[in-house]
């Protein structure tokens, strides 16, 4: 049987495994949440926005004949996954998560762990510092009470409306970065404290080892629990197990 799969994608492994699949001729679709102006081009056709909760997912895995879905999205798109799990269990899709490994301190790293947006808020109820603020566009505004310090923002789309804070600078620029590209970001711009979530993979990991070698605190939000699924870092697993439909090998 020829599988019909869906990516739920955002990620540059997302953008891969379609890739790989277009290549082998398997035909799916990408869907994407949207909060992205100008997405990545995909190898396969692109769907853009949201499902309308499990029961849209549900109806949307049935009108569409979906056999598999892989979750490719961010680590921290943890509303998206839940529905992913409970929609495949519902209608009995298979579902495989494609995710990154998250990172792990290094010697010389100095992180400090928070559980969540609202943990890393209220550590920066403090004296004014210079703070290197990577947790993406959706979150900013959950930061403004601290409006104290100066923030170094970098985002994939220009900004729509007002600054969130009095004093910030936001470079609008999209991924990989190169580490010797942030040190010159973190020293040009004085920071004092990078705030970033556990995202893993390497396009972004450039702050992080770029911190270490400056020697700077890293506040680091921990990813969201998950329910329980099967999960791989391997796009070539996820190849194998849709080569594999109708079995039930495991990866």
């Amino acid at each position: 049987m020829t599988p019909t799969p869906l990516i739920l994608g955002g990620t540059t492994e997302a953008t891969a495994l379609a890739r790989c699949m277009a290549e082998a001729g398997i035909n799916g679709t990408v869907s994407m949440a949207g909060r992205v102006k100008t997405p990545a081009a995909q190898a396969l056709p692109l769907r853009v926005g949201g499902f309308g909760g499990v029961a849209g997912l549900v109806a949307y895995l049935r009108d569409n004949a979906v056999s598999h879905v892989v979750d490719a999205t961010h680590p921290f798109a943890a509303q998206m996954s839940t529905h992913a799990v409970e929609a495949c269990a519902e209608t009995g899709v298979s579902l495989l998560a494609l995710t990154r490994a998250p990172w792990l301190a290094q010697p010389g790293d100095r992180w400090q762990h928070v559980p969540d947006i609202a943990g890393a808020v209220a550590v920066l109820d403090r004296l004014a510092t210079r703070v290197f603020l990577a947790v993406g566009r959706m979150h900013l505004a959950d930061f403004a009470v601290n409006s104290q310090h100066f923030y170094l923002l970098r985002l994939v789309d220009v900004p729509e409306g007002p600054p969130v804070f009095p004093d910030q600078h936001v470079i609008v620029d999209r991924g990989p970065f190169t580490v010797a590209g942030d040190l010159g970001l973190l020293r040009d711009h004085r920071i004092e404290l990078v705030v970033s979530k556990n995202a893993g993979g390497t396009g972004a990991q450039a702050k992080i080892a770029a911190a270490r070698q400056l020697g700077l605190p890293v506040l680091m939000i921990d990813r969201p629990v998950l329910p329980a699924r099967r999960e791989t870092h391997c796009v070539q697993e996820v190849m194998r197990w849709l080569s594999h439909a109708g079995t039930d090998l495991g990866v």
